[in-house]
C-alpha cells in the first residue's frame, strides 16, 4: 500500500465491553443510542458492513459488504482519548492514567499558581459548558483560572479570551504540563478558551489546545516517520502524540473542516499515513448527551464518505474506527463510556471479510505498518493478510 487514511470518529463506541461496569458504565452503546434517532441516515457505512460487526444488532446487515469489518476490544485500562489513540498507534497501557474525582491536590494548584501568577477557581470534576456558566462571572471579576477535570485523566484550564490573552492561556497550560508529570502525569492538559458575558451566556470557542503526555514507547507514527515515509496528522492527532512522529500536521475547527483537510490530502501524492481525528462527535454531542446531534454528525460523515471513497486509488485504503465510547443517551454521567469500537477497512484491494472481535486496538498499528512495509513491534496482531 502507498497511502492509508486512518480516520477516528472520536467516541463512536458500539456497545459495552465486559468490564464496563468497573468503569461506571452499565448498558452503554453509543451506536445503538444514535440508531434510535430519526436524524441517522448512514447508507454508506451500512454498505461498508457496519451492521455486520460482531454485536451490532441495531443496523441492517448487508450480504455483500464493501470492506473488511471487525469489533475492536480496548486492551488498555482506560476509556480516554489519550490511551485510546496510543493503543491504536501500537502502545497498550496496562495501568490507567491518574484521575481526580475529588479535584487536584493543593500542591498541584500551588505550583500552578506560582508558575502562572493567577489563582484558581473550581477544582472539581465538571461539565465544560456548565463550569463556565457557574464560574465565568467570578473569573471575569478576579482573573483567576477556572481549573476543572472530569472522569478522564485531564487538567482543564478555562479562561475568557477578553480577560486572559490566548497566548497567556496556552503558556499557562504548557507550564501545567511540565508540573503534571510522574505521580500526577495526567493524559492531557487542555486549554479551554471561551467568550460571552454573564448576561448573554458563555460559549467555548474553537481555539482549544491540548498538551498531551508523551507516549511511553515508540508508536507506529515514529516507526513510519523513521522509515522515511509521510505521517500527516489531522485534527487533535498532533496534540495527542505530543508532536511526536508526524511529518506534517493541521488542526480542525470542526468535523467538516477535518473532512475538507482529508479531501485535500487525498489529492496529494504522499506515501505513508494520513491519521485523522474528528472530535465533534465526542466534544459537541457525546459529552453534551445530544443524541440527535450525534446522529446528524454521523449522517454528515456518511455523506462525505460516499464522495471520498471514489478518490482512493488502487494502492490506497481507508480505515474507520474510534478511540472509546461516549453514549449520548447515558445519563448516569456525561463522561466517556467503556465500549468496543468498530473497524471498517475499505479500498479497491480489500476483501469483504469479517475479522470478528479483535483483542486490541493495536491490531491497527500492526496492520498499518505491515501494509506500508515498515518494521514495528507492538502487542497488536496484523490482519493484513486476511484483508488483501
Amino acid at each position: 500500500m502507498k497511502r492509508i487514511f486512518l480516520i477516528v470518529l472520536d467516541s463512536f463506541g458500539i456497545g459495552a465491553m465486559p468490564d464496563a461496569p468497573a468503569f461506571g458504565d452499565v448498558g452503554v452503546n453509543t451506536l445503538a443510542s444514535c440508531a434510535g434517532s430519526s436524524q441517522l441516515h448512514i447508507p454508506n457505512l451500512i454498505a461498508a458492513g457496519l451492521g455486520s460487526v460482531d454485536g451490532v444488532s441495531c443496523l441492517p446487515k448487508t450480504d455483500k459488504p464493501l470492506g473488511a469489518v471487525a469489533r475492536l476490544t480496548e486492551a488498555s485500562q482506560g476509556k480516554d482519548t489519550t490511551i485510546g489513540h496510543w493503543e491504536i498507534a501500537g502502545v497498550v497501557s496496562p495501568r490507567p492514567l491518574p484521575t481526580y474525582p475529588e479535584g487536584f491536590p493543593q500542591e498541584v494548584l500551588e505550583a500552578f499558581t506560582q508558575a502562572t501568577g493567577r489563582g484558581c477557581l473550581c477544582n472539581k470534576p465538571y461539565s465544560g459548558t456548565e463550569v463556565i456558566r457557574d464560574y465565568g462571572k467570578e473569573h471575569m471579576e478576579t482573573g483567576k483560572w477556572i481549573v476543572y477535570t472530569s472522569a478522564d485523566s485531564v487538567f482543564q484550564v478555562a479562561a475568557h479570551e477578553e480577560v486572559v490573552p490566548l497566548e497567556e492561556l496556552y503558556d499557562a497550560c504548557h507550564k501545567a504540563r511540565q508540573i503534571l508529570r510522574g505521580e500526577h502525569g495526567v493524559g492531557r492538559v487542555i486549554a479551554r478558551p471561551f467568550l460571552g458575558s454573564p448576561e448573554t451566556g458563555f460559549q467555548r470557542t474553537p481555539r482549544r489546545h491540548d498538551y498531551s503526555l508523551e507516549p511511553p514507547a515508540e508508536t507506529m507514527l515514529d516507526a513510519i516517520k523513521a522509515a522515511g515515509q509521510d505521517v500527516i496528522a489531522v485534527g487533535k492527532i498532533h496534540d495527542i502524540f505530543a508532536g511526536q512522529g508526524d511529518t506534517q500536521f493541521v488542526y480542525n475547527t470542526s468535523n467538516a473542516n477535518g473532512m475538507e483537510h482529508t479531501d485535500r490530502f487525498a489529492g496529494e501524492d504522499f506515501h505513508g499515513l494520513c491519521f485523522v481525528n474528528l472530535v465533534d462527535f465526542d466534544m459537541l454531542f457525546g459529552h453534551r448527551r445530544d443524541i440527535d446531534g450525534y446522529a446528524r454528525a454521523l449522517t454528515e460523515f456518511d455523506t462525505w464518505l460516499g464522495n471520498f471513497l471514489p478518490k482512493l486509488g488502487p494502492e490506497d485504503l481507508v480505515m474507520i474506527t474510534a478511540d472509546h465510547g461516549c453514549d449520548p443517551a447515558y445519563t448516569a454521567t456525561t463522561d466517556h463510556t467503556r465500549e468496543y469500537v468498530p473497524l471498517l477497512v475499505l479500498g479497491q484491494g480489500v476483501k469483504p471479510v469479517n475479522l470478528g472481535t479483535r483483542g486490541s486496538f493495536a491490531d491497527i498499528a500492526a496492520t498499518v505498518t505491515e501494509l506500508l512495509g515498515v518494521p514495528y513491534e507492538t502487542p497488536g496482531k496484523s490482519f493484513a493478510g486476511a484483508i488483501l
